[in-house]
């Protein structure tokens, strides 16, 4: 069994469990049918991804998420699985990244995730890619914690490492003009004042805006991330009221 349609029963079935946590009926589904847990399940928009994906995608935090992770693994999951038909080739570990859902990046790194996998949506790159780029702390901070190595000036930027941020400056090769810019945006993004302040003094202009985005450092330091601004959502969904009267 190496794929199946969306509307399959069983797909529909396999899909259901992984996003509702449902531990006993995800079992059963892997029992029934060897292979389950290597499949590719076909979506309307023309992207397959594996169940690891299903436990992964946006905007995660699915009941149970680690379990089912950790299930999967044990039924053959491979946990490097590239999904295909979707402009990138990201693996689950980055779709955990691109959440912020550090707890599953945790079980799927402790299950042999490659951390320098690419095929990111972001820069073609690694997790931490996808990580720093969609301001998922948590999941970048672990990341590097378990390993991953650093090796842009925009990632050491945004994760306020100030050692390795002067190192990248200082070269070889010296950092240009357009990544001293790049970097400053991103210690803004990170919240990264001590970082934002040595880059200024290194020559990053102030109101410098990488081709990426419309905001300038100043805007992108007020923003949320992701993981607080998927908690807003949700409050929201669930009908809280701001309290401001």
């Amino acid at each position: 069994m190496d794929s199946l349609p969306g509307d399959d029963p069983v797909a529909v079935a396999l899909v259901g469990a992984v996003r509702e946590g449902d531990l006993p009926a995800l079992r059963r589904l892997l029992a029934e049918h060897p292979g389950l847990a290597t499949v590719r399940v076909a979506g309307r928009d023309g992207c397959a991804r594996t169940p690891l994906h299903v436990a992964c995608d946006w905007p995660g935090y699915f009941p149970n998420g680690p379990a089912v992770v950790r299930l999967l693994l044990a039924a053959g999951a491979d946990p490097d699985a590239r999904v295909t038909g979707a402009g990138h080739a990201e693996t689950p570990l980055h779709w955990a990244a691109s959440s912020d859902d550090a707890d599953v990046a945790e079980v799927l790194i402790d299950g042999g995730a490659d951390l320098a996998a690419t095929g990111a949506s972001i820069a073609g790159g690694t997790p931490l890619d996808d990580a720093v780029g969609y301001g998922c702390w948590h999941t970048a901070r672990l990341l590097v914690a378990r390993g991953a190595p650093v090796e842009k000036l925009w990632h050491a930027a945004a994760l306020g490492l100030a050692g390795r941020v002067e190192e990248l400056v200082d070269g070889p090769p010296a950092a240009t003009q357009a990544q001293l810019d790049e970097a400053f945006w991103q210690a803004c993004h990170g919240g990264q004042r001590r970082v934002a302040e040595l880059l200024l003094a290194r020559g990053a202009r102030l109101d410098a805006v990488p081709g990426y985005t419309d905001r300038t450092p100043l805007a992108i330091a007020g923003a949320l991330d992701t993981r607080r601004e998927s908690l807003v959502t949700w409050l929201r969904d669930q009908g809280a009221g701001s309290g401001d009267g």
